[in-house]
């Protein structure tokens, strides 16, 4: 089942398409309020964006002519789906100087096997290049 793609009229999300959000447990995105909270039926997880989300997010930024801003969602929607001490492992070692050529290229193969994170292996991939290529010179 193919699902409408975002346009501009439908920014912002939760103001004009809020049915179609959703928590990362499934709960509907109307749901999230005090009482919720107050009832514990609210957990942190389900403050989080959502992969789906975010690739609205960047429909409406390309539609609307915002071309890196949308790439900029993508990534952010495939990091949506990668655990968080994971993307701090791979932050630590996108420092220079912090992790060899093998262990970026090990993290980007990780990204796109694991957790089908493409756009974001592919920029580990280029610093990797860049890091060790300059280094050559």
């Amino acid at each position: 089942m193919s699902r409408a793609k975002a346009e501009i009229d439908d920014y912002p999300l939760s103001e004009r398409q809020p049915e179609r959000l959703k928590t990362p447990s499934g709960l509907p995105f109307t749901a999230i309020d005090l009482e919720a909270v107050l009832a514990g039926k609210i957990q942190m997880k389900d403050l989080r964006v959502t992969s789906e989300a975010l690739e609205w997010q960047a429909e409406i930024a390309n539609a609307a002519g915002r071309r890196q801003l949308a790439e900029n969602l993508c990534r952010a929607s495939e990091l949506a789906r990668v655990p968080e001490d994971k993307i701090l492992q791979i932050y630590q070692m996108l420092r220079p100087g912090r992790a060899s050529e093998e262990a970026l290229m090990k993290a980007a193969e990780d990204l796109e096997t694991q957790f089908q994170a493409f756009r974001c292996a592919r920029f580990v991939r280029e610093a990797a290049q860049a890091y060790f290529t300059q280094r050559e010179r």
